[in-house]
């Protein structure tokens, strides 16, 4: 900027300094204030060589709080819990090599499950890079088809620019990972920087903005149905639509059936609520969608767990399909109406659009019929725990905006049965690429987030096993998180799909009894170990009592399929005829005897 001043009758150019930067920092506190400046409140991160100035930075200027997991995927998964449970950024960090490698599962599975984190990951010096030199991995190669974006920093004026893009791009659009490799000499090295940055980068403009027109094809084919079902998933949850999905149904009166990752964005005890579908979904929900003449899909993917067959999937139905991100439309299923953009904003629209159904009554009915006649259940067994029973138990006992968390597993699909949700954000589940281990650090993330709620994790034993020594964190921490073990010896789920299909060959599958009481001992952590079904409530009423983290070892026999199977099952690539509605009896096989299949 030049100003004229005039000197004895001569006008003279004068140059304005630019405002200055400020002083030189080093590059670890340039960092740690860019990280500040987007909100970050708690970082997730194991030190070593690479990463220990970042570490240093955040020790002398202690305003974001440090969380030291004791393995680093248990960081990765507990930024993902962090973020499930908040809708914000959750970040995680670790050091060059087999630090950053051990990011990757919880990177993967925040990709799958579009879920905004920041993974932080310290390198090697850049003057070093591909010399193979100590610790040095390629983590941007390594995670190139599993990250929404990635950078490496090349100076210490560019930390808050790409600081600042790495968070948008995770949490605007359909969310999702990005990684940010920072080299060793860059944290070391001083220089100035700009902290007055704004989102620079051209390429990136996802489409919020749903087409009017498609939303009034979308709102005409609703008027016109008489068997719609809304099928909605993880998206509703993502873009904060629970409210527009529920004032859609009340507008219209049409059931609402939910992936996993849905669950809590419609209350599953309305009237209108089909639970979840799928694999072990209720049986009325699979037989719903595919008897609907028109499938609202909101939020979702057509996911394989809950497609089947594709092509015999929803065959006689018309598709609307609502998403972000244009690669889900048409990638699974052909749809009829693609709306592209956000899903809060187009049921918006539609809702402007639609009038009272006054039509679908017989439909509703049709429905109340198929909840009656396959209701989810279980039957108790004299002198032994069931399992599911203790689901049920818990989801009488806990408060009512508790956090759930679970492995992957037998306990994980009895959970999604057998809990109850009211609200979005309350159920952390690992459901696209079905990590074992997800569910402690999981948790662990969430009760960073939320430390006056409770939050309880169901695990099996051998998902627990994955990620133990994140007991540790909690009591070192003080992160109150409770955890039931549903412990059997053996890989449960897969010991079902043995039963199965492999004539019971035992593929080790058994992993051994353990007391997972006497462990938790060992940690310093309040826990007990049952086996006796009158001793559920009881110990289930202490644990929850309890201010700190707490572990409940529930010991209870593995059994063959006459009993300890997860119920209904629909086998991969199959449809929803051939739901196992229990261990001899198929859905087409009941269907028959009844004279309503030919």
């Amino acid at each position: 900027m030049t100003t004229k001043k005039s000197t004895k009758n001569k006008l003279v150019s004068i140059k304005k300094s630019p405002k200055p930067l400020g002083k030189p920092m080093k590059g670890r506190d340039v960092i740690v204030k860019a990280l500040g400046n987007e909100g970050v409140k708690v970082i997730f991160g194991y030190p070593g060589g690479t990463s220990m100035e970042i570490h240093q930075g955040l020790t002398l200027a202690p305003k974001i709080r440090m969380v030291l997991p004791r393995h680093e995927q248990g960081g990765a998964f507990a930024a993902g819990g962090y973020a499930r449970s908040t809708g914000e950024v959750g970040v995680c960090m670790a050091t060059s090599g087999p630090g950053a490698t051990n990011l990757i599962t919880g990177i993967i599975d925040a990709k799958m499950d579009s879920i905004p984190i920041v993974a932080i990951t310290g390198q090697v010096a850049s003057t070093l890079l591909g010399s193979d030199a100590f610790q040095e991995t390629d983590i941007m190669g390594a995670t190139f088809p599993l990250v929404k974006h990635s950078y490496m920093i090349q100076n210490v004026a560019e930390i808050p620019q790409v600081i600042h893009n790495a968070f948008h791009i995770a949490r605007t659009g359909r969310p999702g990972p990005v990684l940010v490799d920072i080299p060793k000499n860059i944290q070391q090295q001083e220089g100035i920087a700009d902290f007055n940055v704004t989102f620079d980068c051209p390429s990136y403009r996802p489409n919020l903005k749903p087409s009017v027109l498609q939303c009034k094809k979308a709102a005409h084919a609703i008027q016109t149905a008489k068997r719609p079902i809304i099928y909605a998933g993880g998206g509703i949850v993502s873009s904060g639509a629970s409210q527009e999905l529920r004032a859609l149904v009340k507008k219209t009166g049409i059931p609402v059936t939910t992936t996993a990752m849905g669950l809590g964005i419609f209350p599953s005890n309305d009237p209108l609520s089909l639970r979840m579908l799928g694999m072990h979904g209720a049986v009325y929900a699979n037989i719903a969608i595919n008897h609907a003449d028109l499938v609202i899909a909101a939020g979702v993917r057509f996911d394989d767990r809950v497609t089947g067959k594709l092509a015999e999937f929803c065959k006689d139905a018309q598709i609307i399909h609502i998403d972000i991100d244009p690669t889900e439309i048409n990638k699974n299923i052909l749809v009829d109406i693609p709306i592209q953009g956000d899903v809060k904003q187009a049921l918006k629209i539609i809702h402007g659009y639609v009038e009272p159904k006054k039509d679908i009554k017989p439909w509703i009915k049709q429905l109340n019929d198929w909840k009656k006649e396959f209701p989810l259940e279980f039957k108790p067994k004299k002198g032994e725990i069931v399992p599911q029973s203790v689901i049920s138990e818990v989801n009488k006992l806990a408060d009512d905006d508790a956090i759930f968390s679970v492995g992957v597993g037998q306990h994980q699909m009895w959970s999604a049965q057998f809990l109850d949700f009211n609200e979005p954000n309350n159920w952390l589940c690992s459901s696209g690429l079905g990590a074992m281990g997800f569910g402690l650090p999981a948790a662990m993330g969430a009760q960073v987030a939320f430390p006056n709620r409770q939050v309880i994790n169901i695990e099996g034993d051998g998902s627990f096993l994955m990620n133990i020594q994140e007991l540790q964190t909690l009591k070192i921490e003080n992160i109150p998180v409770k955890n039931i073990i549903l412990n059997n010896a053996h890989l449960g789920m897969v010991a079902q799909w043995e039963d199965r299909f492999y004539k019971s060959i035992r593929g080790h599958t058994f992993i051994g009894d353990a007391n997972f009481a006497e462990v938790a001992h060992a940690f310093g952590i309040k826990s007990e170990s049952i086996s006796d079904p009158k001793d559920i409530v009881p110990a289930l009423k202490r644990m929850l009592k309890h201010k700190g983290p707490y572990v409940l070892d529930v010991k209870y026999p593995y059994n063959d399929k006459s009993h300890g199977h997860v119920m209904p099952m629909i086998p991969s690539n199959h449809t929803y005829l051939d739901t196992c509605l229990d261990a001899n009896t198929s859905l087409r096989d009941y269907w028959k005897k009844k004279g309503l299949l030919h």
